[in-house]
């Protein structure tokens, strides 16, 4: 069979747990390319076992990170370029979408945002942050993440919250993928307390009010996230937004730990963002 002419970017650091059922729902791929942080465990082995060409990278502590990196540095082989966390697994469905797209030269959209399935505690959350969208394939000369901050943010050496800006025109998938980014409330913990700490930064430095995005609804999602910076009870409206806005409550108790959870999350960006206004001016990174 004739694979797809589509080159697969999977990030990755010690994801030796998921990256086999990553890599094995797009073996239809003609070209997989793994981008490894000097991993500890069996991923290196584990993508050049499954075919993939594997790069490190070395990460400078601010700018670039880890994806923007990829699409400046790597040597594509195809046009298209589709970006797929170790944690994402794309359907079976996916193979015959995306080849509609990349095999016509005349197509006229440039980029493609797909929805993803959260799944958390062995559950799929139907409402709790469904839809969600993320703008994953596009013509790889065309399309960057934005760049929010190069400040050092502690957040790791991967995009946090940032998303991809395509020159030209962007439409959405009707494929949608399963992301098992918390397959444990540990790991949840442990993502979320890098993450809060990215969130404190942006918002010190007030980066996050100026951005627009291709896409209606994450965009009307960050002027939310934005205007909300100025209230107080963050936590709970976080928790509230999740909770009955996004009736997370018809998904049960994992609707509700993922809402409470999400909560934590805020307080924790709260008061790193406290701590960091606290610091006097010279300590603060420009």
């Amino acid at each position: 069979m004739i694979k797809v002419p589509v080159s697969i970017l999977i990030p990755i650091k010690n994801e030796a747990g998921n990256l086999p059922r990553c890599l094995a729902a797009v073996a239809w791929a003609d070209e997989i390319i793994v981008v490894d942080s000097h991993s500890t465990d069996d991923s290196a082995g584990i993508a050049q076992a499954a075919g993939a060409t594997l790069v490190q990278f070395d990460f400078n502590g601010t700018w670039p990170k880890k994806k923007n990196w990829s699409l400046e540095t790597v040597p594509f082989r195809h046009e298209w370029v589709f970006i797929l966390d170790a944690d994402e697994v794309l359907p079976p469905g996916a193979e015959t979408e995306l080849r509609s797209i990349v095999e016509n030269p005349g197509h006229p959209v440039d980029g493609y945002w797909i929805n993803r399935r959260f799944m958390f505690m062995g559950k799929w959350l139907r409402h709790a942050y469904y839809p969600n969208w993320n703008l994953r394939l596009f013509r790889h000369k065309r399309g960057r993440y934005e760049k929010i901050t190069d400040a050092p943010t502690a957040s790791g050496d991967n995009e946090v919250h940032e998303h991809v800006i395509v020159r030209g025109t962007t439409g959405r998938l009707r494929t949608e993928m399963d992301h098992y980014a918390f397959p444990s409330v540990e790991v949840f913990v442990e993502k979320h307390n890098r993450y809060s700490n990215w969130e404190a930064r942006v918002e010190v430095d007030g980066l996050l009010s100026n951005k627009s995005l291709q896409n209606r609804d994450v965009g009307w999602r960050r002027r939310l996230k934005s205007w909300t910076q100025k209230l107080p009870f963050r936590p709970w409206l976080r928790f509230s937004y999740v909770y009955f806005w996004q009736r997370g409550f018809l998904d049960g108790r994992e609707g509700y730990y993922f809402a409470r959870l999400h909560g934590m999350y805020e307080l924790m960006t709260v008061a790193k963002t406290y701590e960091l206004r606290k610091q006097p001016s010279p300590s603060r990174p420009r």
